[in-house]
């Protein structure tokens, strides 16, 4: 093993471990049955997506999204979402100074590097619009003054579930902004009783220490942007998005930005592992989370009992995996 190699180990391995103690943070404070929940979040936002959490009200998604972001380390404002928030509330807007009479833009809460979004379909379509740009673009645009927005910029945003009371059906245009989607569902008995027992919930959250610093993070982020893919395993990427667009159920396939955003997250993965290469298997990790809220269903699809997680699980079975020999890299592309 030359010196090359033995460097990019030692990276791949100190960003494994970083990995490994931002999932350990936030799980200090976030009592889950699910821990791939928690895994899968943190690739989302290694990856540098922006994170959708939705459940029901009381399952947590508010202190697992502010546990998400104490646990990295960055500013982190809140945007409690409601029918009447402005997007100027959010964006922020032009707004005349007394003292030169001049207008000048005063930044809303966009401006910071993880935008905690908590009930995101309570606000009205207009709002939701006004973040758009903010989230692909990392920029906003207020009365023909663009601004840019810090780096990294996250956003982690919270919904209920559209059908209940004040919410509404996120469009398509804004859930494809998101990298993944998670649920977390309730807790088994021994989970929810340490919860009762105080282990963990809002009150961990205030002696929270960040589990790395910005400089750690920014290395993990870009740890993960350098793994390798091969042609064989982009190509699987690729079966399973193409596949998504001819399935009968599905009326809306996932866009070419849901394949990028699969790879992404793959790649995070797969930094997780410590292993310089995608292979199948971090992909299908996240297939679910990248994929499931990206596609629309046929009408009718949801009162037959189909719901969009299922239907991209049956993607991934239905789709030949690439053997490992063939989706890794030769050895001379890892040096």
């Amino acid at each position: 093993m030359g010196t090359s190699d033995v460097l990019a180990s030692v990276v791949l391995d100190e960003a494994a471990a970083t990995f490994a103690s931002v999932v350990a943070t936030v799980e200090s404070v976030f009592v889950t049955p699910r821990p791939d929940v928690v895994t899968v979040a943190v690739a989302c936002l290694v990856a540098g997506g922006h994170l959708l959490v939705e459940d029901l009200p009381g399952m947590g998604k508010t202190t697992l999204a502010k546990a998400l972001a104490g646990a990295l380390g960055l500013d982190m404002r809140r945007l409690q979402c409601t029918a009447d928030l402005l997007p100027a509330d959010a964006i922020g807007a032009m707004v005349l100074d007394p003292r030169d009479g001049q207008p000048h833009f005063r930044p809303g809460p966009v401006f910071t590097n993880v935008l905690v979004a908590d009930e995101l379909n309570r606000a009205s379509p207009r709002t939701q619009s006004a973040l758009l740009e903010a989230m692909e673009e990392r920029q906003v645009s207020v009365d023909g003054t663009t601004a840019a927005l810090p780096r990294p910029f996250m956003v982690i945003a919270t919904q209920n579930p559209f059908d209940m009371a004040g919410t509404s059906l996120l469009p398509h245009s804004q859930r494809d902004r998101f990298l993944a989607r998670i649920a977390l569902g309730y807790p088994g008995p021994e989970h929810e009783l340490a919860l009762l027992a105080g282990n963990g919930g809002t009150p961990g959250l205030v002696d929270l220490a960040p589990a790395v610093t910005p400089a750690e993070l920014a290395a993990l982020m870009q740890a993960a942007a350098g793994v390798h893919s091969s042609s064989v395993l982009l190509r699987y990427v690729y079966d399973l998005v193409s596949a998504t667009r001819v399935h009968p159920t599905i009326a809306v396939g996932a866009s070419p930005r849901a394949a990028l955003a699969l790879l992404a997250a793959a790649r995070s993965v797969a930094v997780s592992r410590s292993r310089p290469y995608v292979t199948p298997d971090d992909v299908q990790v996240m297939a679910v989370p990248v994929l499931a809220h990206r596609v629309l269903l046929e009408p009718g699809a949801e009162h037959s009992g189909e719901d969009a997680e299922s239907l991209i699980g049956e993607v991934v079975a239905s789709v030949p995996v690439p053997s490992p020999e063939r989706a890794s890299p030769p050895p001379d592309r890892l040096a």
